[in-house]
């Protein structure tokens, strides 16, 4: 039976065929053997050590808004090959690869949803595309999302799961890191506000660019969030890091995020972040 490791090793998936027919999960934190439908109900947090398992797109999407608020924005674009990229594989099977595994057209779901009540425009990331990584057509996804938000005078919520841009998109990819920045303009002009949510992994093109321009920044317990990987700044500075380097508490202690919320809490605090923000909010 195949074993899959994620890109820091901290699960394993025991995989039954297809990602959506997988049954067992194993928590290499303690090596517990957890049944799928028992993570669903502890929101996919192990029950014997509490580590974080990675959540899908759809997943966080179900754990954060109100239950069945969620109404997907139909921007209707699919990925292409601008540069007829191959390195071991061409492009085009890895896109055709990652939409079979996730279902979806990209690596981010967008819509309007409600959180504790309050109407929000919706952007979540899912870092199994790819390694959510942003593409043009993430990149517009999100651009159009803030748009509809700034329109509709909703709040704008962005999950992060992110390595950061698409590589075989080349310069074409680096271009949504100023398309996002200049979408972000619209929401200060209307006095929308934003919120951003980094989860692991908040890194790259993502935290350089409309990630961290957010007026309030939240982070989920466990999550990296850093520019480059720790490795590459190690060998690139000669430096050794310092111990617990770009996780969500050594971000918090250096002003880059304002809280660091558990992920069951997330979906209240999101809340009550709102309520502040919006007009005739408290905090309670």
């Amino acid at each position: 039976m195949p074993i899959r490791r994620d890109d820091r090793g901290r699960y394993v998936e025991v995989e039954l065929g297809r990602v959506e027919e997988s049954l067992w999960l194993r928590c290499t934190e303690c090596g517990e053997l957890v049944f799928r439908r028992k993570l669903r109900e502890t929101n996919h947090i192990c029950p014997r050590c509490g580590a974080y398992f990675f959540l899908t797109a759809q997943e966080r999407i179900a754990s954060l808004c109100d239950e069945g608020s969620f109404q997907p924005l139909t921007v209707g674009h699919s990925s292409s090959d601008p540069l007829g990229f191959v390195d071991r594989r061409p492009y085009e099977e890895r896109l055709a690869e990652a939409q079979s595994l996730t279902g979806l057209r990209d690596a981010v779901m967008v819509g309007r949803a409600r959180v504790s009540g309050h109407p929000v425009m919706l952007a979540v990331m899912d870092f199994r595309f790819i390694g959510g990584s942003m593409g043009w057509v993430v990149g517009e996804e999100i651009a159009t999302a803030i748009e509809g938000a700034a329109e509709g005078k909703n709040p704008f919520v962005l999950v992060v799961a992110s390595g950061g841009a698409r590589v075989q998109e080349g310069t074409v990819s680096l271009m949504q890191m100023a398309k996002t920045v200049a979408a972000r303009s619209l929401l200060a002009e209307a006095g929308i506000p934003f919120i951003a949510v980094l989860t692991y992994p908040s890194t790259g093109g993502m935290l350089a660019s409309v990630a961290s321009l957010a007026d309030v920044t939240v982070a989920e317990q466990g999550a990296m969030i850093g520019f480059a990987g720790p490795r590459v700044i190690e060998q690139t500075t000669g430096e050794r890091l310092p111990a617990g380097f770009q996780t969500a508490k050594f971000a918090l202690e250096h002003g880059i995020v304002d809280q660091v919320v558990t992920r069951e809490a997330l979906h209240d605090e999101l809340g009550r972040v709102l309520g502040v923000l919006t007009e005739g909010g408290h905090a309670e």
